[in-house]
């Protein structure tokens, strides 16, 4: 069996249509883009999609796993790292973030190696104590443009990566381009994290943990990208790997 990987998963609300097509209501869904679920069985993992609810203890899934991706969605709610909204801020879903935030605590406890992409490194700051940037455009002068308007695939601006660091060997690389899809990002690092990729205008493009095995985020992604740049599936492949060695494979 390979390494049990899970996808953490944001909600939505979708139309449910009855006879003849009329509206009936509108459900509340779980949704995850399936790049997501074709990263990580490209990478040789399982994926296990985690809606967010309160039905199992974050520690049983980290229990029951070998490896957590956190993956791309909505704001991060500010109340979360003590801060109130400013005006930009978009739409927030606090069940997801309580979700996340008890999921990502457990799994730092326990070593879990996890790998966090967009809102999740967002996640993973804040989960460890860390602050963020509500609104880049707003909060950060001479800021780029960090939502593109290009296609999802497209690597819009450059990051620069530290060397010796876990994203660069993932990637092969220390300079690179990557896609970018967020207005939030890393305000103050974690304790215990460090700053290992960064925009040309500052802004934190990746963090890893300094006391765990792998604990990796980066504010990009990959999974929409690795398809047109197989370098970028490196990142999927690395978590995997040290799953399988966790898993005792």
């Amino acid at each position: 069996m390979p390494p049990l990987i899970g996808l953490t998963a944001g909600t939505i609300h979708t139309e449910q249509v009855g006879f003849g097509g009329s509206l009936v209501d509108m459900v509340p869904s779980c949704f995850l883009p399936l790049s997501y679920v074709h990263s990580v069985e490209q990478a040789g993992g399982a994926p296990v999609i985690l809606a967010p609810s309160g039905g199992i203890p974050s520690g049983e899934w980290v229990a029951r796993l070998d490896g957590l991706v956190l993956t791309g969605g909505v704001d991060v709610d500010p109340a979360c790292f003590g801060e109130e909204p400013l005006p930009a801020l978009g739409r927030v879903d606090p069940d997801r973030d309580a979700f996340e935030l008890a999921l990502v605590r457990a799994a730092l406890a326990a070593d879990l190696p996890v790998l966090a992409l967009c809102r999740g490194i967002q996640v993973l700051n804040v989960a460890a104590g860390g602050s963020l940037f509500q609104d880049i455009p707003s909060q950060v002068k001479g800021a780029l443009q960090h939502s593109q308007k290009a296609p999802r695939w497209y690597p819009a601006h450059g990051v620069s990566i530290a060397p010796g660091s876990k994203v660069a060997a993932m990637l092969g690389a220390t300079q690179l381009r990557v896609n970018s899809f967020h207005h939030q990002s890393v305000k103050e690092v974690a304790r215990g994290f460090v700053v290992t990729a960064e925009a040309e205008d500052g802004i934190v493009e990746a963090i890893e943990s300094t006391v765990h095995t792998f604990v990796v985020g980066v504010q990009w992604h990959p999974e929409a990208m690795w398809a047109r740049d197989p370098a970028f599936l490196g990142l999927f492949r690395g978590l995997v790997e040290v799953a399988k060695v966790r898993l005792g494979r």
